[in-house]
């Protein structure tokens, strides 16, 4: 009766231990899996990383800080090209501050004063400019300059206001 006793643990262990394995080899092949198809989808992710960063450098390529001619330009008379653009961004929206159209708008605004929204620095001299009067929009190309007495001169030098449609 012992060995019966015997016998039947040994094989109620024997097929616990095949249980187990079969439950453990299924769970390590689910997360072998798990991994795999991670590794896939980081891999996928990284590829998008790399043509998002490419196509960043080339929209940068016409900005004031992507554009390492037009910095070198700014830096042989002294100037840092991010407090340039902070002085030039400065002034052209203290003129938005002014009662009625800001004065580099060369359009009169329709349903209010025509305001700049946003600012685009192309490189040491030209600047594209979106303006609006809440109702009618328009895109504008200004040009800045900066003097020997360091004074900042901004001029329009083309601009267009879109149809409302």
């Amino acid at each position: 009766m012992k060995k019966s006793i015997f016998m039947y643990l040994f094989f109620f262990a024997l097929l616990f231990i095949i249980f187990q394995y079969m439950n453990e080899k299924k769970i390590f092949e689910m997360q072998e899996e798990k991994i795999e198809s991670m590794t896939n989808k980081v891999t996928k992710l990284n590829d998008s990383i790399i043509g998002l960063n490419d196509r960043l450098i080339d929209l940068n390529y016409f900005t004031l800080q992507g554009n390492e001619n037009a910095m070198t330009y700014l830096e042989n008379f002294g100037y840092d090209s991010r407090d340039i653009e902070e002085l030039v961004t400065n002034q052209i929206y203290d003129q938005n501050l002014t009662e009625g159209n800001n004065p580099l708008v060369p359009f009169e605004g329709l349903e209010g004063s025509m305001k700049i929204n946003k600012l685009k620095f192309l490189n040491h001299k030209w600047i594209l400019a979106d303006f609006t009067d809440g109702v009618y929009w328009g895109e504008m190309l200004l040009e800045y300059t900066i003097d020997e007495n360091q004074s900042l001169n901004i001029l329009t030098i083309a601009s267009l206001l879109y149809p409302n449609t």
